[in-house]
């Protein structure tokens, strides 16, 4: 696939030697990344029978097409795999219809989520009409057998396992199992979202990353915690992440944590699929030397109307329901995006996935982690030449 990418590639070593790109690096960078993700994605769109005069259509679209069509692109070729992906997970896990009918003359059970922790009664968690949601049957199958059934449909899944990074901290990573063509969405980054406005709350602020690895920011600011996701879960369920055990490596509770000045915002309960098998990304790691990533980044807006599809998007936000603006960050402001059929904003979750830069098979899935703070860059890190 290299050669069909060859040309705009070029054009990006280009750009970013311009002194434009040293003033505005972010915005550029963004910019560039939606580029090559509008390439990626579309060319997976056309599908493993697309030909080369395909791929040059896609180039020279790439080339003419403005950033905000680019946008808009991508986001309906990622949301049509996501698309997917929830149809696949739903015909492994619901119900047939005969079994819903005898449920439907059964009396049905309501959920009580588990007692929540002192900070999820801080920051306003477990209403008396949450407490009563009623969780939906889906089959008793194990996380493993969810697993492997994804893989038998789509062609692969990901396996949390010792890393391969040659260096003592690597730790767990992420190995995807099967083949995934490139443009494919690989993962998930679940966990709780904060925007700006909410960042005192994470634990250990202002402090938080030598406490917490598992952080991740989006462009626009929003950050991904998902450490209180962990490896997961067994059910589907009413998911409190207020009550999630705290790792060993955060501050102890008589520490001083995150600003809990009991303002009532933050325990929004939603009901997922903790058998997820594609909520890992927050275990890829960073390529040692002399390797390459095979992932990137999409800051991925969900759109809140598809009911359907919410169980399976490993995310809940933090905070109340007013408006919190982030799409302003930095020096430049991103798009929000708006339904195809009218320009009416949509209701979003603004989460985060790894797409393929190239074709994977039966490999660990590596993410340039893009560190820019010189205080606290660990000594493993090697910065990755974006130019090769």
């Amino acid at each position: 696939m290299a050669f069909l990418f060859h040309k705009f590639q070029e054009g990006v070593k280009i750009l970013a030697k311009s002194p434009t790109f040293a003033r505005e690096s972010r915005l550029l960078q963004f910019e560039a990344d939606i580029n090559l993700l509008f390439l990626y994605t579309s060319y997976n769109r056309l599908g493993r029978n697309a030909e080369e005069a395909d791929a040059e259509e896609i180039i020279d679209m790439a080339n003419k097409a403005s950033l905000d069509d680019q946008q808009k692109q991508v986001h309906e070729n990622v949301h049509s795999q996501v698309t997917n992906f929830c149809s696949y997970m739903d015909e492994i896990l619901l119900l047939d219809q005969k079994v819903k009918d005898n449920q439907a003359t059964s009396p049905a059970t309501p959920h009580s989520p588990p007692r929540s922790s002192g900070l999820g009664l801080a920051v306003g968690g477990n209403s008396l009409a949450q407490d009563r949601i009623a969780v939906p049957e889906t089959k008793t199958l194990h996380r493993t057998e969810v697993s492997q059934k994804l893989k038998d449909l789509m062609g692969y899944t990901l396996e949390v396992k010792p890393s391969q990074i040659p260096h003592e901290d690597a730790g767990k990573g992420l190995f995807l199992q099967g083949e995934a063509n490139i443009g494919s969405v690989i993962a998930f980054y679940p966990g709780v979202l904060y925007p700006p406005a909410y960042y005192r709350y994470i634990l250990g602020y202002p402090r938080v990353d030598p406490q917490n690895s598992h952080l991740i920011t989006r462009y626009d600011g929003t950050m991904i915690n998902a450490q209180p996701w962990g490896a997961g879960g067994e059910s589907r369920e009413l998911w409190d992440w207020t009550s999630s055990p705290e790792p060993k490596h955060t501050m102890q509770a008589d520490e001083k944590g995150s600003d809990l000045d009991g303002t009532h915002v933050g325990g929004n309960l939603e009901m997922l699929e903790r058998r997820n098998p594609l909520a890992f990304a927050h275990f890829a790691n960073h390529p040692a030397k002399g390797m390459v990533p095979n992932v990137m980044i999409y800051p991925y807006d969900f759109p809140l109307l598809e009911k359907d599809m919410r169980p399976y998007i490993p995310n809940v936000p933090f905070g109340n329901d007013e408006e919190t603006d982030t799409s302003k960050f930095g020096s430049f402001r991103l798009k929000t995006w708006k339904s195809n059929n009218n320009e009416s904003k949509v209701p979003v979750l603004k989460t985060l996935v790894l797409v393929a830069t190239r074709a994977i098979c039966d490999e660990e899935v590596l993410l340039n982690y893009r560190l820019s703070n010189s205080e606290h860059i660990p000594s493993w890190y090697t910065p990755v030449d974006e130019e090769d």
